[in-house]
């Protein structure tokens, strides 16, 4: 009796764990926001193993999943298009100005192809570029007729990437030393 409940319960964990890692998250309309927020969203998609679809609009910060997922946890449809755009925060009269700083950290996190791409159309600048169609096939794997890439190595590309992510949001939130979270919250870059 004992024995087949350890069972039942084992085989419990395995199906929570299998639903969990097969969990899809799909994009569609996505305008971006603060950075940070997205990077905890995209480090926890890659901590679990869910497959990010990418199947409309993925704009500004959204852009991160290029960035801190592995390729093969992330996919495009033929309905996908990414902008892109130099960080921003507000001014104290309600204004924006550019973030060099978030800029160029979320600049040294996208891939060599989307940084290269990037780099081709004028760089990072306040105005939005808009990746699609050949282009972004050519950088983002196609969504399957599932919807998704296959995960079963999607721990495999790194810890390197994920952790550089860390490290490059901290460095540009950490502008302003100083100041309370809360704060420092409210004037995150988007």
């Amino acid at each position: 009796m004992r024995l087949t409940a350890v069972l039942l319960a084992a085989a419990a964990a395995v199906s929570i764990t299998t639903s969990t890692a097969q969990a899809t998250m799909r994009i569609t309309g996505d305008p971006g926001g603060l950075i940070l927020r997205y990077a905890e969203r995209f480090l926890q998609a890659r901590a679990s193993g869910e497959q990010v679809v990418i199947d409309g609009s993925c704009l500004s910060a959204c852009t991160l999943a290029l960035a801190m997922l592995p390729r093969d946890q992330v996919c495009a449809t033929s309905n996908a298009v990414l902008g892109f755009h130099a960080a921003w925060r507000p001014t104290t009269k309600g204004g924006k100005t550019t973030s060099s700083v978030a800029t160029q950290a979320m600049m040294e996190l996208y891939p060599a192809d989307v940084r290269g791409w990037i780099d081709r159309h004028g760089g990072l600048t306040p105005h939005m570029i808009y990746l699609q169609g050949r282009e972004l096939t050519s950088m983002v794997p196609a969504c399957g007729a599932s919807g998704g890439t296959a995960t079963a190595s999607a721990q495999q590309n790194g810890v390197g990437r994920a952790s550089r992510a860390s490290m490059a949001v901290a460095r540009a939130h950490a502008v302003r030393p100083g100041q309370p979270r809360a704060t420092l919250a409210a004037q995150q870059t988007r």
